[in-house]
């Protein structure tokens, strides 16, 4: 990755903060992007992503320290936990749909022609097993990953003649922020501590295959395979790092 610039988004924690130390291990020059970029890699643009101005914040600050980007992660997501359908009203829908989709159509709409005259490059959608399989508790989220991975294809179908490419990692359970949240809810409900609680939905809710959750360095290498030309001839595509999750064809 050396020589690359890469732009990676919701880069504060979790699974963009690994990516993005994960590149610039590899060499890449990272600009990080978060609402709070106190533990960001390299130099970092504090905006909300869901506002076009936020946006457009991060398009200036990469163009004018490096003249554009040949890598871009979108990363950032909110994932509300929802109790039904109904209590979520227009404006939580228009919060999640922001986030998690017009950051990354605002991003690329910026960033991807100017990768394609830099001579191309690679766009990585973190996308979620939740696109395929949603579950009621974060519906719109499931929503809005549904969307990011059709536009994924398109914008791969599009511009792989200037030689970007596009390409979906879909993390299943990931020992996140949110997560923890989540394990902490589920121990407080069955009286037990967090790591039983972890072992409870590995085991017995998800029974994943593997045997454990997802770090936040297992997505990230996969990122880093697909930002990488050692994947120059994969695009359109959606990657699954899920631990054995999801069974169905």
């Amino acid at each position: 990755m050396k020589g690359k610039v890469a732009v990676v988004t919701g880069a504060g924690s979790g699974i963009g903060l690994a990516v993005a130390r994960r590149l610039a291990a590899e060499g890449a020059d990272v600009l990080s992007a978060d609402l709070d970029v106190s533990a960001c890699v390299g130099p970092a643009v504090a905006a909300d992503l869901g506002d076009a101005a936020g946006v457009a914040a991060v398009v200036r600050e990469v163009t004018s320290r490096y003249g554009g980007a040949d890598v871009l992660v979108n990363n950032v997501a909110i994932a509300p936990y929802r109790d039904a359908f109904t209590d979520i009203d227009d404006a939580a829908w228009q919060r999640s749909w922001d986030v998690n989709v017009m950051s990354c159509v605002r991003l690329c709409r910026a960033l991807v022609p100017i990768m394609a005259d830099r001579g191309g490059g690679s766009v990585v959608n973190i996308g979620s097993e939740a696109a395929r399989h949603p579950k009621h508790y974060m519906l719109d989220y499931a929503v809005t990953k549904a969307a990011l991975l059709s536009l994924s294809k398109s914008l791969a179908q599009e511009y792989g003649p200037r030689g970007v490419r596009v390409n979906t990692v879909a993390p299943g359970p990931t020992r996140t922020a949110t997560m923890d949240a989540y394990l902490a809810s589920v121990a407080d409900r069955l009286g037990i501590d967090v790591s039983d609680a972890a072992d409870h939905v590995v085991h017995e809710l998800r029974k994943l295959p593997l045997g454990r959750m997802n770090e936040p360095e297992d997505v990230a290498e996969v990122v880093l395979f697909l930002a990488s030309d050692r994947s120059r001839q994969v695009t359109g595509s959606e990657y699954a790092v899920n631990a054995g999750s999801t069974a169905s064809m």
